[in-house]
């Protein structure tokens, strides 16, 4: 990335360098312009979108979960007692 970037090496040349197809590379450096500070998260680390996603399916689970626990209840209280 820094090798097209920062030293002006070809996108061709950098792609045999590192053993990975042109394509890819321009792909990589283009995330890397546009957002520069969450082009490439990892380490546990992610794109505020994903970050979203994650907690959402979070929220869901745990909302499913209190449904079902209510469903339960009601079904409980709403039998006939003997």
């Amino acid at each position: 990335m820094h090798l097209v970037v920062d030293r002006g090496v070809s996108f061709a040349q950098a792609a045999r360098d590192l053993d990975v197809h042109q394509t890819v590379l321009r792909r990589w450096v283009q995330q890397y312009r546009d957002r520069p500070d969450t082009a490439f998260p990892g380490k546990g680390q992610l794109a505020p979108a994903d970050d979203e996603v994650r907690r959402l399916r979070r929220e869901v689970a745990r909302l499913k979960a209190e449904r079902d626990i209510l469903k339960k209840a009601a079904a409980y209280f709403a039998r006939d007692p003997l």
